[in-house]
């Protein structure tokens, strides 16, 4: 930080040093965006003239989206009150730290995972503990859960894990809980669920029964291509997530939001026909990928990880270079989205050309 930088009134330490979100880096009009993980789909037309026709811009919102919240309730069978709605599952996620952790605090969660975890953390006033990824990029959770302290009070279970693509599979996650003091929150970040199509992977809504310290996080963003809206929606005990809700800001979720996300479920049928075009785009990709010699997680999410290490700079410029905006994480690996069919036939044109040059012995490389 230069001088001209420095705050000139006292604020606290750690939010000044805290780097602000970095968002995926635009694309041009020739350029295909694939460093988002958004829906390539624009939303349905019904959908579209559901938000026209919610108008009254000079009007406050419903502050809790009751209708929303009645038709997510209604889905789920579960009472209303346990359904919490914000903007964005990355809202709720904030809203749920600051319930639960502040100064002295612990919130444990796997690395790499969503980049957002560590900031959220911080402006709570509690200390990160991160517990490294297998070397199959998923979640470790015995060792999360060995990592459990006194000071802890959240744990965060990404699954598919952003940006991995990995799951965590059922017997997994009921094996972490069984040894989870019961008192401590777990959320179960579950922001590309839909895309999820192996059959042992957890999914949260059905365990709420099961266990009174769970929150399960899920959003309109990404499956229902509502990304710009900003809607997403918690569900657990009426206690936590009213906890939640002290914390939230007021009227943060729009009305037109709000009518979108209500026309996206009535056409949810529709809009899950994407999410299985795009599931299927993925899995081409990775079974072509893993042809040309990558070694890489099979995703579950709508993106692929390449865990291309030291060469992560060089690996995504010369994606760029080609049309390819995407996501590095330098010196980790490489975020890719699946958008458009012709973005993933681009990307395959390259990619053996590019593991190729990756030096022997890349982790990123197959053996052999």
């Amino acid at each position: 930080m230069s001088p001209s930088d420095r705050p000139t009134v006292r604020l606290r330490r750690e939010i000044v040093a805290l780097p602000a979100y970095k968002q995926g880096k635009p694309a041009d009009a020739s350029a295909f965006k694939l460093s988002s993980n958004e829906n390539p789909f624009d939303p349905l037309p019904g959908v579209i003239a559901a938000v026209a026709a919610e108008t009254a811009y000079n009007r406050y919102p419903d502050a809790s989206a009751l209708a929303l919240r009645e038709r997510l309730a209604a889905k789920y069978r579960v009472d209303v009150d346990r359904v919490h709605v914000g903007s964005g599952s990355v809202a709720l996620l904030a809203q749920l730290i600051l319930a639960a952790a502040g100064p002295g605090d612990e919130v444990l969660y796997s690395w790499r995972s969503f980049e957002a975890y560590p900031s959220l953390v911080t402006v709570a006033g509690a200390t990160s503990v991160r517990v490294p990824n297998r070397a199959d990029h998923g979640h470790d959770l015995p060792e999360m859960a060995a990592a459990i302290s006194d000071q802890t009070r959240v744990v965060i279970i990404c699954s598919p894990n952003n940006p991995t693509s990995t799951i965590v599979t059922t017997d997994e996650f009921d094996a972490f809980m069984a040894v989870v003091p019961t008192d401590l929150l777990v959320i179960l970040d579950e922001a590309y669920i839909e895309f999820v199509t192996e059959a042992d992977a957890v999914s949260g809504p059905s365990l709420l029964a099961r266990y009174p310290n769970l929150v399960v996080l899920r959003t309109f963003s990404k499956a229902y291509g509502l990304a710009g809206l900003r809607v997403g929606y918690a569900l657990g005990p009426v206690e936590i997530l009213n906890a939640a809700r002290s914390t939230a800001i007021p009227l943060s979720v729009t009305a037109q939001a709000a009518v979108a996300a209500i026309a996206s479920l009535d056409a949810e049928k529709e809009l899950l026909e994407r999410v299985r075009v795009i599931a299927a785009r993925r899995d081409a990709a990775w079974q072509a990928l893993t042809g040309q010699g990558w070694n890489i997680p099979q995703p579950q999410g709508n993106f692929l990880w390449l865990p291309t290490g030291a060469e992560t700079a060089t690996v995504a410029e010369a994606l760029g270079e080609a049309g390819l905006v995407v996501r590095p994480f330098v010196p980790e690996g490489i975020r890719i989205s699946i958008g458009e069919e012709q973005a993933v036939a681009t990307l395959l044109l390259i990619s053996a050309d590019l593991v190729d040059a990756l030096p022997a012995g890349h982790p990123a490389r197959k053996i052999g």
